[in-house]
This record gives C-alpha cells, sequence and structure tokens, in this order.
C-alpha cells in the first residue's frame, strides 16, 4: 500500500495533463523550470526534480508546495553541467529568505522551508533573474 501511495503521489506531483518540463523558459541556454505543485510531499517533489532534470538536461527547476496553511516547501534541482555557475543551495537559500524561511544544500540539489505562503509566488518569479545573474 505504501508503494501504490508514493506511485499516487508521484504521479500527482508530475501533474496530470500538464507536463512542466513544456513549461520551461530558456534563460540564456539554460532550461528554467519554477512553478508551484498542489498536494505533493518533499519526497514526490524530490522525485518530479529529478524527473524533469533528466528529461531537460541543462536545466534548473525549483518546484514548491505548501503543506499547510502556514508551511512552505522548496526543492530546486540543478543539472551537473550547472551546479557550479548556478548552486541550488544558493538558490534555495535566497528563496527561502522570501517566504520567510531557511534552507540550503547542494550544488546540484537543495531544500528549503518556509512560513509564508502568500509570498510563494513572489520568490518562484525570482527564478528566472537569479539563473540570468549567475550566468552573466
Amino acid at each position: 500500500m505504501e508503494r501504490e501511495i508514493r506511485t499516487l503521489k508521484d504521479r500527482l506531483a508530475s501533474g496530470p495533463g500538464t507536463d512542466l518540463a513544456a513549461g520551461a523558459v530558456d534563460v540564456g541556454g539554460v532550461k528554467v523550470v519554477a512553478t508551484k505543485v498542489d498536494g505533493a510531499d518533499a519526497a514526490a517533489l524530490r522525485h518530479v526534480v529529478d524527473q524533469l532534470k533528466s528529461q531537460l538536461k541543462s536545466a534548473v527547476v525549483v518546484l514548491a508546495t505548501v503543506e499547510n496553511p502556514t508551511k512552505v516547501l522548496l526543492i530546486a534541482g540543478v543539472t551537473a553541467d550547472q551546479s557550479a555557475r548556478i548552486p541550488a543551495g544558493e538558490l534555495v537559500a535566497a528563496l527561502a529568505r522570501t517566504v520567510g524561511g531557511r534552507g540550503g544544500g547542494r550544488a546540484d540539489f537543495a531544500q528549503a522551508g518556509g512560513n509564508n505562503p502568500a509570498a510563494l509566488d513572489a520568490a518562484l518569479a525570482q527564478v528566472p533573474e537569479f539563473v540570468r545573474t549567475k550566468l552573466a
């Protein structure tokens, strides 16, 4: 049953009928996906970030969810070819400040939390500019 629940959560996070990869924006030759995924938990977001990194090849992926009325979760993944220039830990830490939290991690994968869901859209909107700045 746990495996089945995990599979269903992963499908939910992938966005049935919505191709998250198709929504990627090109910033200086790097595909950028920054979006909110409703109803996902941390494990599902991590799984989808890994899928998108594989699918997009050269990318920065940030997925977020609101776990309860006051808790924001951000997961960032950067493909190996970009992780030296655009560290996921730095990216997620900057976004976490916007949503009233903290975070960090490795250059290729990082996680953060916050307590201001109202600022989540503003935080996600910062991702393309962060990438643009790092590539300059």
